[in-house]
């Protein structure tokens, strides 16, 4: 029997698109040994293929897939000032990543007195923001006690048949989708990734992404969490609501995992496990409860219909992958294609790049990890993304703005730990 062969399908669309890696940046509640750092990186090295995998092209075929190289390694890089965090990150950001070369995860750490701390960066087509988190604990688990995570090989999202019955896609959009794919065979092109590559350090260069970390305190969580109670929404809800009124937008996609529904999922395998859907709430609301009671509804409508839940995934599953490739590159770069544009502009939301989105990865206590931040993808649809994570009872938000005006008096608050 052949081994399973990860090709990559709805993770095509993190292939050739610029800023499509993330990060956890996590305190260890232990000192720092260096050995001891390097034997917890390959055990969790050794726990999941796709983290000993480069993206590998079938020379018959054209398709991409994760090819296991004995010899890869992640590259741990020591740091001497954690107040440099972001110029560090924005060092690696700015060279793109070479996916068919590289480890898909890089990690700093900076050394201090009693404790240290680890910034974990990945690339999208190794996990979703769940799963870094995941690393993060297995990291942290190992290194304070000892802890192994058991081997896990990934399965990733392969067709409708593994999302949830009544996922696929309305008619219409199919038709589009349909469409688009003609249009796309008809222009005989393809984008090579040398290509992108070129287009992507041009993209990188220009377009300067900022963060901001806001800490949210245990007190002021449980007043938050104790509104939210009694206005009847989640505190998911209520953050929802607060971008849109701060944001001033009547639309945000947030992401939702899937592990539960998606029939490849095994438990603690990387990959990509999760979709995204827009939220609207046209009617403004000033109270933020009131907006994020309107916000509950719309989320919770969604939810209970796979085909609105699932559509993003549907569509990549329906889209010709090398069409996806060139998304990115037709909408804002300088290849030529009417339909790789069309579908930038009007399903991927690269015509204004002027959305708002927001993950939240939820709450976890932990006595291995002090603190941590989940650091988002900042990507080109958006101008602001915010990632959530919450750590024994404290919250940090973290948002990347695409606001180059604002980088020389912006600042960073609430840093980890």
């Amino acid at each position: 029997m052949k081994p399973f062969k990860n090709y990559v399908y709805t993770e095509r669309a993190h292939f050739m698109c610029p800023n499509m890696h993330f990060g956890i940046m996590a305190q260890i509640k232990s000192r720092y040994d260096e050995k001891q750092v390097r034997q917890s990186v390959e055990i969790l090295q050794k726990s999941h293929p796709f983290l000993q995998s480069i993206i590998a092209e079938e020379a018959d075929t054209g398709r991409f897939y994760y090819q296991v190289q004995d010899d890869l390694k992640i590259p741990v890089i020591r740091k001497a000032d954690i107040g440099l965090w972001q110029q560090d990150y924005d060092e690696i950001s700015i060279q793109g990543w070479e996916v068919q070369k590289e480890c898909l995860l890089k990690i700093l750490i900076y050394p201090a007195e009693k404790e240290f701390q680890i910034l974990l960066i990945a690339h999208h087509l190794l996990c979703d923001g769940r799963g870094l988190l995941q690393l993060a604990e297995e990291f942290a688990g190992h290194y304070v006690k000892g802890s192994a995570p058991h081997f896990v090989e990934e399965r990733l999202i392969q067709s409708l048949n593994d999302l949830p019955a009544g996922s696929d896609l309305p008619l219409v959009s199919k038709l589009v989708i349909d469409s688009a794919n003609r249009k796309w065979k008809k222009e005989q092109q393809r984008v090579k990734y040398e290509t992108y590559k070129e287009f992507e350090r041009s993209f990188l260069r220009n377009n300067k992404i900022i963060r901001d970390i806001n800490t949210i305190g245990k007190r002021e969580l449980e007043e938050i969490q104790a509104l939210c109670k009694q206005h009847e929404v989640s505190v998911n809800d209520f953050l929802i609501a607060k971008m849109m009124l701060e944001d001033h937008t009547d639309k945000v996609v947030i992401a939702a995992d899937i592990r539960s529904e998606a029939g490849c999922y095994r438990q603690g395998a990387m990959g990509n496990y999760a979709t995204a859907f827009s939220v609207v709430v046209k009617k403004k609301e000033e109270d933020i409860f009131s907006l994020a009671k309107a916000v509950a509804s719309k989320v919770s409508n969604i939810c209970r219909r796979p085909q609105k839940k699932m559509l993003v995934l549907a569509c990549y599953i329906h889209m010709l992958p090398e069409l996806i490739g060139a998304v990115a590159i037709s909408t804002l770069g300088d290849l030529e294609s009417k339909a790789g544009a069309f579908v930038g502009k009007n399903l991927f939301g690269y015509g204004t790049q002027n959305g708002c989105s927001i993950t939240n990865l939820g709450k976890i206590e932990s006595d291995v990890l002090a603190s941590a931040v989940f650091i988002p993808p900042a990507s080109p649809a958006n101008r602001k993304t915010s990632g959530v994570l919450t750590v024994n009872g404290t919250m940090k938000i973290c948002s990347a703005i695409k606001n180059p005006a604002r980088a020389a008096s912006s600042h960073i608050q609430g840093l980890p730990g």
